[in-house]
């Protein structure tokens, strides 16, 4: 049972405070006196026989047998035949990151065994999500007898039955849900699949890049077993765990077993510079040291996206995959400058459905359907709203045509993926799907309101669970001194941190706000300090018109606070210090 934090019942944002995996007097649960990562690792549901293995955590420990799961042998058979007969063989990604890194992923393997594959990435505003069956018989009539689908694939039931018609090899590699039936492939790795063994399902998490890296695996092996590397060098696919690391934190995949390793071990093959693409693009981002996890998801992962959402959606792969480094700091460069083309597209997306939003107050999933809206940023605006909001959003950016394209985005304990794949089965739909978290579809503009009153009826009781169990866990409470570059080095040590695996939570206080205003598009700043005679900076991301920004912008100076974010490194002065990204705040007094 958790328990309240420092008797914060009502924060300023109106959730409790609850201890991070602690006992009722606040100790780590175990009540042993354990150092600050194990504790980390145990709050996050690591079992103690296993803290070793998650605080190093290595592709070793964590890597399972590829053949467990359904069809990865049959698929890494074809693509053996493929490589020892010099097949011409297409790599057919999505266009998003995971879709890219994938793509990147199994083009360079290919690469190094000797078999030149040929990328295609299909454009985001003319054909839109996942394979079609005019592309893939196209690319079949092109010379391609093989064609590997990755981050796609798992729903295009029309496309692969006109594939196999016309005589071509299609294997899916992909992560998302499945229906009971499955399409007309030659395989279809995935571990979502409703099909899958428990232990292969225990890997649905993964993104689909980690599958491309399983599949890989496998891939190695046959060859191994069918004695192809007599002759040549084995490739090493620890070497590209660089672009799995980058695929996996940009997908929002939980960072909890195997993922945790490849993202770990994926940071420290990033930081050699073995790949000129992630390289020109790291000085495109104006990265300056190694990246660190959070680089991944809000530097290196928006940049590569930006190909696909505003600009060439073949951008991301070329780049990973160049071995020209001047064409590689060109795509940077471009991948940048579109970057910043999407922020402003965002922007004005955004405030429109914030505005629609405002409207909607019963609903337990918001969705927000606009004419002429650019669907390249209807995911990121999804995302916001949900932040905003508090609950799942769904944003439909609806075409000349009155065909909506839509993409969700959900909370903890919200399935939005099978709720739309449900959606679809009931005929809402032209097409949808995802996971837990995200999800994209199709629909008329007529079918809007119906697919909301949908989502209402089947998601509302998640939902008001999910809002009503709602509360901000705290790891530890540090007086403001404690807040520093020392104590954020020491902490970063239980990472790598994200979705499922989150950073740690720390609350300081009480503190009075020595200064405060509002910079950027609503960010909060401020200067707060304790009664230790230490003062700390702390910023609240787009927190401007919310209770916390307006508490800490109007705080009185005879009043004081708790206040309660992540610690991070401001490595921009001239010496690094530790500041406190807040979520959340409450009175003291």
């Amino acid at each position: 049972m958790k328990t309240n934090a420092l008797n914060i019942t009502r924060s300023i944002l109106g959730q409790p405070w609850h201890w991070r995996g602690k006992g009722t007097d606040g100790r780590a649960a175990g009540f042993m006196p354990d150092d600050l990562v194990t504790q980390l690792l145990l709050a996050r549901g690591c079992d103690r026989d296993d803290v070793e293995m998650h605080r190093i955590p290595t592709i070793r420990a964590f890597m399972p047998d590829p053949s467990l799961f359904q069809d990865m042998d049959r698929a890494a058979e074809r693509i053996a035949d493929a490589v020892q007969s010099g097949e011409q063989v297409t790599i057919f990604g999505d266009y998003d990151v995971d879709g890219a890194t994938s793509a990147a992923l199994l083009i360079r393997l290919l690469r190094d065994l000797g078999l030149t594959a040929r990328a295609y990435i299909p454009d985001r505003l003319m054909e839109g999500y996942g394979p079609s069956g005019e592309a893939l018989v196209r690319l079949g009539a092109e010379g391609s007898s093989l064609i590997v689908t990755v981050d796609c694939g798992a729903q295009a039931f029309e496309a692969l039955a006109m594939a196999r018609e016309a005589g071509v090899d299609v294997i899916v590699v992909d992560h998302h849900q499945c229906a009971s039936a499955l399409p007309l492939a030659h395989a279809l790795v995935n571990p979502n699949r409703l099909d899958e063994s428990v232990e292969g399902a225990a890997f649905g998490h993964l993104a689909a890049v980690g599958v491309a890296f399983l599949l890989g695996a496998a891939l190695i092996r046959t060859l191994r077993a069918r004695n192809w590397f007599a002759a040549r060098p084995e490739p090493r696919l620890i070497d590209l765990l660089d672009i799995v690391a980058l695929g996996t934190v940009a997908d929002v995949a939980q960072l909890r077993g195997l993922n945790r390793a490849f993202v770990s071990q994926g940071l420290k093959v990033m930081a050699q510079g073995r790949n000129i693409g992630l390289v020109a693009l790291m000085e495109a981002s104006r990265l300056k040291r190694a990246p660190l996890c959070h680089d991944l998801g809000f530097a290196l992962g928006p940049r590569i996206n930006a190909g696909g959402r505003v600009g060439k959606s073949d951008l991301g792969v070329r780049l990973l995959t160049t071995q020209d480094p001047d064409e590689a700091r060109e795509i940077a460069i471009e991948l940048d400058r579109l970057n910043e083309e999407r922020r402003a597209i965002e922007g004005d997306v955004q405030a429109q459905a914030e505005a629609l939003s405002a409207t909607q107050h019963n609903r337990a999933v918001a969705v927000i359907a606009g004419d002429g809206w650019h669907p390249g940023v209807i995911g990121i605006v999804a995302g916001r709203l949900k932040e905003k909001l508090g609950r799942p959003a769904i944003v439909i950016a609806v075409d000349e045509h009155g065909v909506g394209k839509g993409s969700g985005r959900s909370i903890s304990g919200v399935d939005l993926g099978a709720a739309v794949l449900a959606a679809k089965d009931s005929g809402l739909l032209v097409a949808g799907g995802g996971h837990a978290m995200a999800a994209g579809l199709t629909v008329a503009k007529g079918g809007v309101e119906a697919l909301a009153e949908f989502l209402d009826a089947r998601l509302s009781a998640d939902v008001t669970r999910a809002m009503g169990s709602k509360s901000l866990l705290i790891d530890a409470v540090l007086s403001p001194g404690g807040v520093n570059p020392d104590f954020v080095a020491a902490i970063e040590q239980g990472g790598p941190y994200g979705t499922g695996w989150p950073a740690p939570r720390i609350a300081t206080g009480p503190v009075r706000v020595i200064k405060a205003d509002i910079v950027g598009t609503g960010h909060v700043r401020a200067i707060v300090a304790g009664d230790d005679g230490k003062s700390i900076k702390t910023v609240a991301f787009r927190q401007a018109e919310t209770d916390l920004g307006r508490a800490i912008l109007g705080a009185p100076r005879d009043r004081r606070l708790w206040i309660a974010g992540r610690a991070k490194i401001d490595d921009w002065g001239t010496r690094p210090a530790a500041e406190l990204h807040l979520e959340d705040a409450a009175w003291a007094d």
